[in-house]
């Protein structure tokens, strides 16, 4: 019998895989059996969406964008996905503002909903890390710009993780409870 959840995330740097492999603790702990795959891996392993009770997509942004990957899913798999409970997360720097961090006030989640065929049972938006020393000299060049469009910080030494933990944990606990 496979898992009960299905965590397929998209992570560019890191930090929705971190993300998402703390909610896959937090729902072990809740005795919940999830099976946790990259998009990359999912695809590879040609597994069928059908067999999961219980869904959850989460996908960073990189220059406004949602991974291509995950929205192909979505528009691929949208029947599928609208007769679960499914989940998406997003994980974005913009979610590090407080009036900027759920899916009702953050401009790129609002955005996607509005392009995509499926919605969600539950959408969470979690903000990010953001570390210059990790980026590459033109992904440094134009997060920093961003940031200084956006006044965020902008010192190439910078490394500050903004994910709210706790939200992470209220979401896993919710979606513990859904059916």
């Amino acid at each position: 019998m496979p898992p009960q959840t299905i965590i397929i995330y998209s992570s560019v740097d890191g930090q929705t895989k971190k993300i998402c492999e703390y909610v896959q603790s937090l729902l072990s702990e809740f005795k919940e059996e999830v099976k946790l795959l990259s998009i990359e891996d999912f695809i590879q392993e040609e597994l069928s969406l059908d067999v999961f009770s219980k869904i959850i997509l989460a996908s960073s942004i990189r220059y406004g964008k949602h991974n291509q990957e995950i929205t192909a899913l979505i528009h691929q798999e949208h029947q599928i996905l609208q007769t679960k409970t499914a989940a998406f997360i997003s994980v974005n720097l913009v979610a590090r503002k407080k009036e900027k961090s759920s899916y009702n006030t953050n401009p790129y989640v609002i955005k996607f909903l509005q392009t995509i065929p499926w919605k969600p049972t539950v959408t969470a938006v979690f903000a990010g890390q953001l570390n210059y020393k990790i980026y590459s000299f033109w992904d440094k060049l134009l997060i920093r710009l961003i940031m200084k469009l956006t006044k965020g910080p902008t010192d190439p030494n910078t490394d500050i993780e903004y994910t709210d933990w706790e939200a992470v944990d209220a979401f896993a606990k919710k979606w513990h409870s859904l059916k």
